[in-house]
C-alpha cells in the first residue's frame, strides 16, 4: 500500500493510474478504522480498479471542540487494517495540506441542514461540504463510497456533488453491525463497558418502536423512546425521528407503501451515538 501525506503527490500517483485506463475508488474516513470502513474499501476494490482511502479528522465539521479532541486516533492499527483488506492507498495529511488557508465557504443545503443532525449539531454540515468538496477535488474518484450510518451525511454530500457538477458517483454502502446490533462506529471505541452494555439497547429500542409504528402510529414509538431513554440513567436521547427516506421530512403517520426510516441520536454517557433502521 501506498502512503501519501501531501496531495501533489497523490495527484501525481492518479494521473498515472488514470492514463492506464483505471478507475478510481475513494473511501473518505476519520480513522480509528473499524470492520464497517473495511467493508467500504472492499465494495471499492469490487466495482473499482484502484482504491484509495483517506484519514483525516476534519476539524471543520465539529461544533463542539472538546468532541475533537476526543476522537479516537489510531494511525497504526488503521494501516495494519487498510493493508490487509488489500487497500492501495492510503492519503493521511494534516490539516495544513487540506487547508493551506482558511476555509471560509458556506454551502446551502436548504432543509436538509435544518433538520436532525443539522439542526442538533449547527454547522456539521458545513465542515462536510468542505472536506468532502476539497477530497473530491483533489483526488477526482469515479466512485466514491460512504456508510449509511450517516444516512442524512450521504444525502448531504449527494447535494454537495449536484451543486458542485461534480463527476463522481456517490455509493452508499451498508450499515455494519457488531453482534448485538449495535452499529459500527470509531466512537464506540470511547465507551466504557457499563455504557457499551447500555448502547447495546439502541438498536432493541428500534425494532420495538418499529413494531409500534406498525401496530400502533408514529407518536407511540417517540413515546416508546423517550420513555426507555429516560429510564437509563447513563442514556439521554437527543433526537428520535420517523421520516420519508427520500426527503428526511418527518413523518406524522406512517403509510405501508412509502419508504420511511427511523434516526436516532442518543447520548450513552458522553458519547453521542447515531443509528437508523428502515420502518
Amino acid at each position: 500500500m501506498l502512503v501519501f501525506d501531501k496531495i501533489k503527490d497523490l495527484k501525481k500517483c492518479l494521473t498515472d493510474k488514470k492514463k492506464t485506463g483505471a478507475t478510481i475508488g475513494f473511501v473518505p474516513t476519520m480513522g480509528a478504522l473499524h470492520q464497517g470502513h473495511i467493508s467500504l474499501i472492499t465494495i471499492s476494490k469490487a466495482e473499482t480498479d484502484f482504491t484509495v482511502c483517506s484519514i483525516f479528522v476534519n476539524p471543520t465539521q465539529f461544533n463542539n471542540q472538546t468532541d475533537l479532541t476526543k476522537y479516537p486516533r489510531t494511525p497504526q492499527k488503521d494501516i495494519a487494517l487498510l493493508e490487509e483488506a488489500s487497500c492501495d492507498v492510503l492519503y493521511m495529511p494534516d490539516v495544513e495540506d487540506v487547508y493551506p488557508k482558511n476555509d471560509n465557504r458556506q454551502f446551502n443545503f436548504g432543509y436538509l441542514d435544518t433538520i436532525l443532525e443539522g439542526e442538533h449539531r449547527p454547522g456539521h454540515f458545513n465542515g462536510v461540504g468542505q472536506v468532502v468538496s476539497i477530497l473530491l477535488a483533489g483526488i477526482q474518484p469515479d466512485k466514491a463510497y460512504f456508510g449509511s450510518k450517516d444516512y442524512q451525511q450521504v444525502m448531504i454530500v449527494k447535494e454537495l456533488v449536484k451543486q458542485l457538477q461534480l463527476s463522481t458517483h456517490i455509493i452508499a454502502c451498508p450499515i455494519l453491525r457488531e453482534p448485538d446490533g449495535l452499529a459500527m462506529s470509531s466512537r464506540n471505541t470511547r465507551l466504557s463497558g457499563e455504557e457499551r452494555k447500555i448502547a447495546a439497547h439502541i438498536p432493541v429500542m428500534m425494532q420495538k418502536a418499529i413494531a409500534l409504528i406498525k401496530e400502533k402510529d408514529i407518536n407511540a414509538a417517540k413515546d416508546y423512546i423517550k420513555a426507555e431513554t429516560t429510564m437509563h440513567p447513563l442514556m439521554k436521547l437527543d433526537y428520535y425521528e420517523v421520516c420519508d427516506a427520500n426527503t428526511l421530512q418527518p413523518l406524522k403517520q406512517y403509510i405501508p407503501l412509502q419508504s420511511t426510516i427511523s434516526l436516532i441520536a442518543v447520548f450513552v454517557g458522553n458519547v453521542r451515538l447515531i443509528d437508523n433502521w428502515p420502518v
